[in-house]
């Protein structure tokens, strides 16, 4: 039996981060994407999900949504039976990168919501090409819709959250690492350490990439996925 499969967004996204793999992957196999705007935890927020998910299923997050996926497979790896992680990070903030959030929380509290969100997610995150701005529209156009307080509330999940390395270490299924060639806000690097971490891990760098290789390169992305899903 195919197993169904789990995406969870990233920090002010909903679904349509995904549009192209849903509508690829969905052909093959039950999708459900994962709420990530309740609660200012991270572990609220996994819990949360659990109570909505199938019993065993395939795991696959994005950027807060993989710090999100990593709680998952900490409370539940029973249930995982296979596990993707993109565009993250399985450290805990240090108290820089936490207390850099909180100008942007009071920003967002005195009105400039759209000013903070453009700052928070700077083209820099993309790769560089004539179709960043189209992608970048559709970033700001889901944290829109998501509004201030999910802003407020993700950011004080992400300051708060734990330290996921044991947690990898410990990942006994299929574990796929993927990023984009350009992302500098969650580097290469990074996602080397990580698949270095999992036993069974594969990583898969794609070019042309940043941030949101979903977005930036679709196809790319969903042969990925569908070569770990096989």
């Amino acid at each position: 039996m195919t197993e169904p499969l789990v995406l969870v967004p990233g920090m002010m996204c909903d679904a349509r981060v995904f549009t192209p793999q849903i509508d690829a992957l969905s052909r093959e196999r039950a999708v459900t994407i994962a709420p990530v705007n309740r609660g200012e935890r991270i572990e609220e927020i996994a819990s949360q999900i659990l109570d909505q998910m199938p019993t065993r299923f395939a795991l696959a997050g994005l950027s807060m949504g993989g710090i999100i996926a990593m709680e998952l497979l900490r409370r539940a790896p029973d249930r995982i039976t296979r596990l993707c992680l993109m565009s993250t990070n399985p450290q805990a903030e240090t108290p820089p990168e936490a207390a850099a959030r909180e100008p942007m929380i009071v920003g967002v509290r005195a009105g400039r919501f759209d000013e903070v969100m453009r700052n928070a997610m700077p083209p820099s995150y993309l790769a560089p090409g004539p179709g960043r701005v189209a992608v970048l529209n559709q970033i700001y156009a889901m944290a829109a819709d998501q509004g201030a307080e999910a802003f407020i509330r993700q950011n004080r999940a992400l300051q708060r959250r734990r330290d996921q390395q044991s947690t990898l270490g410990k990942c006994a299924v299929p574990a796929l690492v993927l990023c984009g060639e350009h992302d500098t806000l969650t580097p290469v690097k990074r996602h080397e350490f990580m698949a270095e971490l999992m036993p069974q891990a594969k990583l898969r760098i794609i070019t042309d990439a940043g941030h949101f290789p979903t977005l930036e390169q679709p196809e790319a992305t969903t042969d990925a996925l569908r070569d770990w899903l096989s």
